[in-house]
């Protein structure tokens, strides 16, 4: 069956949730906030740590096949101050290559795919930059996901590229006499980043990007921690890459996959409801405060993701030793 972006988003296992306190400011760094917080911990009984309930999901794990999908800034590595030097650490790019012995994985980010495949150095991972915009994978469903010398580039939004090299120069006159500001060329997308304006400014700066945008129908605008985003106009997001991925990695009508997606930010939740549409799954905020969101479980920080893909590739390690 071809590639189709499903139109169910019937959830299953969604909670309530509280609405987001004011993370002004908040970088996905390791922010101090204890436990006892009575926001969080009410927060948690809603979205429980993935770590305490790890034993749950590798239970309902059993049998089946988890494909997983990851996220980068916040999730994989700290947000920075400069986003040139969100650099994830050894371990981590240690614990990622390990889940992706075991399992089919993907890193899927707003960054350009060249970029976040210079910052993750893997060759046993999939990639998929401009949250989704461009994904090398290969062009049809594959029989083993570690056989991936196949690969094309799959660019839905290939034909704005000229006019994102319009809006990109327009951008950065418009924003050149803000100090602080700084625009990233992520290929399909324009980031602008104001982490390093004064707090002053940053109205300013975003009613002049969006004054800009909204004259280009052709693009819309949505923000992240402290980036605005400029993106194509085309109904397209991480959850459809998600998707995309499942269907040409061969999975997307089996019945017995599970996908789990790590993200920490606004645009992964596009995939979270994926996830909570198959009724199956394990969508997973990354936050270390209560925020609006459908993930299911949660992990406070890019540490505790790292001490999840260590455990999720040893439970695999020693259930496959166990069928030998």
């Amino acid at each position: 069956m071809g590639f189709q972006v499903s139109q169910s988003n019937k959830q299953k296992k969604v909670k309530p949730f509280y609405g987001p306190e004011n993370d002004s400011g908040v970088d996905g760094t390791n922010v101090s906030l204890p436990l006892v917080n009575p926001g969080y911990a009410s927060w948690l009984v809603k979205h429980p740590s993935a770590l305490d309930a790890f034993d749950s999901i590798s239970n309902e794990a059993k049998g089946k096949r988890v494909v997983v999908f990851l996220d980068y800034d916040g999730t994989l590595s700290p947000i920075v101050e400069d986003p040139d030097k969100a650099f994830m650490s050894a371990e981590m790019r240690m614990a990622v290559r390990e889940v992706a012995k075991y399992f089919p994985t993907s890193i899927i980010s707003g960054r350009s795919r060249e970029k976040v495949k210079e910052f993750v150095q893997l060759s046993n991972v999939y990639y998929g930059g401009s949250h989704g915009l461009d994904i090398l994978a290969p062009p049809r469903a594959a029989k083993s996901f570690d056989k991936k010398e196949n690969e094309v580039a799959f660019q839905p939004a290939k034909s704005f590229l000229p006019a994102i090299q319009e809006i990109s120069i327009e951008l950065e006159d418009t924003i050149r006499e803000i100090q602080g500001a700084r625009l990233e060329d992520n290929k399909f997308c324009i980031s602008v980043h104001y982490r390093q304006v004064l707090p002053k400014d940053q109205e300013i700066l975003k009613e002049k990007v969006k004054s800009l945008v909204e004259n280009r129908p052709e693009f819309r605008l949505t923000e992240g921690k402290m980036v605005l985003e400029v993106r194509p106009s085309i109904p397209w997001n991480k959850g459809d890459a998600l998707n995309y991925l499942l269907d040409t990695l061969g999975f997307n009508d089996a019945e017995d996959v599970l996908p789990l997606y790590i993200g920490d930010d606004r645009t992964d939740e596009d995939a979270f409801k994926v996830i909570a549409g198959r009724r199956e799954g394990f969508p997973i905020i990354v936050s270390s405060i209560p925020k609006d969101t459908i993930a299911w479980y949660s992990l406070r920080d890019p540490s505790e993701v790292l001490a999840f893909l260590l455990r999720l590739a040893k439970w695999k390690k020693s259930e496959a030793s166990i069928f030998k």
